[in-house]
């Protein structure tokens, strides 16, 4: 009996080792390579769809050349309206829409993975950095430290022990990414020069060094570690001067505020503190 019961656990193990790796892409503009002004982040660009189209392509080639199961790709910029199911990578599968707090984060994915990404708001050299929102949000702060979306994104999934193992963006990006997990891989492709400037990579180079470098990240699958948050968790978060709130607007249980244009979210931990902002 005792030799059954070892010889099934055994066998669940081996089944669960042998389970296939579901790589979860998150995708924006301002991080793709020869796009450095505001007006070529129109959704309805062709070019922006074209070169962001053929660097998540690049990334899902990666993945599945290195023995990825399943690739979702979820069109995470401006209103989930750039790519589309008729250029994906017919391996891939997309996802359009908003999605709720948890951006599918409790779904069992192996990993998780950023491209066309910029980085958070305040950041020297970096392309169009901003944090969710260039019209609404000036900052962000998560315990006192300024975040954008690279940080709260890569905090979120490790909340759920899903680990983060690429980034495809300008330096900036990458250089906040590798500040949280250093043993992830990025692929630089360009340099921000001013905030509506840059030095980038052609297409194909981009392409070319996302496929190589998602070959890498997902080599690298059990070796990085989930980046998590622990303890209490608070966000202050200000907003531009156009956003600012009606002053005598109701607040929700749990909100505070902090002057005209910043609110405060508190919670015992990551999950309840970025549920609290996101649901608002």
């Amino acid at each position: 009996m005792r030799q059954s019961f070892l010889f099934l656990l055994l066998s669940m193990a081996a089944s669960l080792s042998a389970a296939p790796q579901k790589i979860f892409i998150i995708t924006d503009a301002e991080g793709v390579a020869g796009i450095c002004r505001q007006s070529q982040t129109e959704p309805s660009n062709t070019e922006l769809q074209q070169l962001l189209t053929g660097e998540v392509n690049a990334a899902v080639r990666g993945f599945f050349q290195a023995g990825a199961g399943e690739v979702v790709v979820w069109d995470g910029h401006d209103g989930s309206q750039t790519l589309s199911v008729l250029t994906l990578e017919p391996r891939a599968q997309l996802i359009s829409g908003a999605l709720d707090p948890k951006m599918l984060m409790d779904r069992g994915f192996s990993a998780v993975a950023f491209i066309g990404q910029h980085a958070r708001a305040n950041r020297s050299n970096a392309v169009m950095a901003h944090s969710y929102s260039s019209l609404g949000i000036q900052r962000i702060l998560m315990n006192g430290k300024e975040v954008g979306e690279i940080e709260t994104r890569v905090a979120l999934a490790g909340w759920f022990g899903v680990p983060a193992i690429l980034l495809s963006g300008d330096q900036a990006a990458s250089e906040d990414l590798i500040a949280l997990v250093p043993e992830a891989e990025v692929a630089i492709v360009k340099k921000g020069l001013g905030y509506y400037s840059c030095q980038s990579l052609s297409a194909s180079a981009a392409q070319e060094l996302i496929e190589k470098t998602a070959r890498q990240a997902f080599a690298k699958i059990g070796q990085i570690r989930p980046y998590k948050v622990d303890g209490a968790v608070t966000f202050e978060v200000e907003l531009t001067t156009r956003s600012t709130p009606f002053p005598t607007s109701t607040l929700p249980a749990g909100v505070e505020r902090v002057d005209a244009r910043t609110r405060r979210y508190r919670g015992k931990d990551f999950l309840e503190a970025w549920t609290l902002w996101q649901s608002q």
